[in-house]
């Protein structure tokens, strides 16, 4: 355990307790302050806490799709895949954000500037297909428009 992540389990514990209704709380915490879940925190958190364990904090994190054990990029991509925009060719601007990004979905490219994913739904069917690009909904998105839309709205390429 490296010192930084026993340090900021000590801090944690200090800040939330250590039982296992804090447990989404800290799991919060980490996923704001680092942007993910680090595996070496959790398991500085349970060498100092009386009662959580490193399994049990592992099975919450994994079971609510907030929480991500990976590093995201600086820049989110949810590609809506719900019914409307599946209707309406979704899955060919997920392959296009693939191919101008050079990643799959769920990673984040190399220089840590994008992470792609895809949602179920947005909940902008009359947008369909929709994008949102940290936080930002863009709607009718075509193939040829994602580069575009990548340069063009300051998310940088």
């Amino acid at each position: 355990m490296t010192p930084s992540w026993s340090n900021l389990a000590t801090e944690l514990l200090q800040r939330f307790g250590d039982e296992t209704r804090y447990a989404i709380p800290i799991l919060q915490a980490i996923q704001t302050e680092q942007g993910y879940i680090p595996i070496p925190l959790l398991e500085a958190i349970a060498s100092k806490a009386h009662h959580l364990q490193a399994n049990q904090l592992y099975g919450v994190a994994t079971f609510y799709s907030q929480f991500t054990f990976t590093p995201k990029g600086v820049h989110t991509i949810k590609v809506c895949m719900g019914t409307a925009c599946f209707v309406k060719g979704a899955e060919h601007i997920v392959d296009a954000f693939k191919s101008a990004l050079s990643i799959e979905v769920g990673e984040t490219t190399v220089d840590g500037s994008f992470t792609l994913q895809t949602v179920a739904c947005l909940g902008c069917c009359s947008l369909a297909p929709a994008v949102m690009i940290d936080g930002h909904v863009f709607g009718q998105v075509t193939p040829e428009r994602v580069k575009e839309l990548l340069k063009t709205k300051g998310f940088g390429l």
